[in-house]
């Protein structure tokens, strides 16, 4: 999976993006989804290494539909 691909369509590629928006870090996890496969604290302040550890998680879970945009350019 090109998860570098995802997080530029999702956050321009900056993984510790938080805009207040509810969703943060590089592929964009609302908190619920990122505590729930494994996350911990806040996605905006984990390393890109850990958002992709839990981005695989959610991957197995829910499927590329996760991210229904920008998904197919993984």
């Amino acid at each position: 999976m090109n998860w570098d691909a995802i997080a530029q369509c999702e956050s321009g590629g900056n993984w510790g993006i938080n805009t207040g928006n509810g969703y943060a870090g590089g592929l964009q996890f609302t908190s619920s989804t990122w505590h729930a496969n494994g996350g911990s604290g806040s996605p905006a302040g984990a390393s890109r290494e850990e958002q992709i550890r839990v981005a695989e998680n959610v991957l197995h879970s829910q499927g590329i539909g996760a991210w229904p945009v920008c998904g197919r350019r993984g």
